[in-house]
């Protein structure tokens, strides 16, 4: 279901709205409206959804926002959002494709992001940034409150690896070297952990029971995954806390942190 990093320069959005400039997938973000990229997508958005209840009402910044998908699900529940990033393509495409009277988009870097909100969210992102701890001292000063993920390098790296292939990528992290990372900034450091479910839990069993070689002897591989990467919904992911599961296993963290 993953593409590999070569390959995504190939895929560009589809069919969006007339007058807003489609976006390409390099591999520094993930796009909806890629079919191809549609688990990685739905696996973000999983997140974003599970955020946007827990802050509904609230004045939320978005850092990093990229495509603006996330900014926008957020908005269907916040008081505010501010979806801040740096990339003019990925600024002006989210401007231009999400619109609402509580949702407004900021280019900017941010490391420089300093406006007071009640909430802040940063998604898979955490593990591209050169001094990961300035800009967690900052984001505990801006607000009370901050949701901040990264992907599992156990789960996603090959074993024994410092780190998976994703050419930006600068560090990836353990549970417990994730933990590390934050406690110094928050008062409150709360882990969850991001597990396939529903049809994706059982493609998971299938592939531990020898799918793999049972979709490629048969010769239907790429017919098979054509239609069912695009078919996997946000709901096929499930957030778990750090009590309820082996985070060692999870695909991402999600950290919920209190300054």
């Amino acid at each position: 279901m993953a593409s590999t990093i070569p390959c995504l320069v190939a895929y560009v959005q589809e069919n969006q709205p007339e007058g807003v400039p489609p976006l390409s997938l390099t591999g520094e973000r993930t796009l909806p409206d890629v079919p191809e990229e549609n688990y990685w997508y739905r696996r973000h958005l999983a997140v974003y959804e599970w955020i946007a209840a827990e802050t509904r009402g609230l004045r939320v910044a978005d850092l990093a926002c990229g495509e603006g998908y996330g900014s926008a699900t957020l908005a269907r529940s916040a008081a505010e959002v501010v979806g801040v990033d740096a990339n003019p393509e990925a600024f002006e495409h989210a401007r231009l494709r999400y619109e609402a009277p509580n949702l407004l988009f900021e280019r900017g870097l941010v490391e420089q992001y300093s406006q007071p909100c009640d909430a802040i969210v940063f998604l898979q992102t955490i593990e591209h940034i050169h001094d990961p701890g300035a800009l967690l001292a900052q984001i505990a000063k801006a607000a009370p409150l901050a949701y901040v993920s990264t992907p599992n390098r156990l789960t996603l790296a090959p074993e024994g690896a410092e780190k998976s292939e994703n050419p930006w990528h600068l560090r990836e992290y353990t549970a417990a070297e994730y933990r590390e990372l934050m406690t110094p900034h928050f008062s409150e450091v709360r882990l969850f952990g991001v597990f396939h479910a529903r049809k994706l839990r059982v493609h998971e069993i299938a592939l531990s029971a020898g799918w793999d070689r049972a979709h490629k002897s048969l010769g239907f591989t790429k017919p098979f995954y054509d239609r069912f990467t695009p078919a996997i919904a946000a709901s096929d992911f499930a957030l778990r806390d750090e009590t309820d599961c082996d985070l060692d296993k999870a695909l991402d963290f999600v950290a919920v942190l209190r300054a």
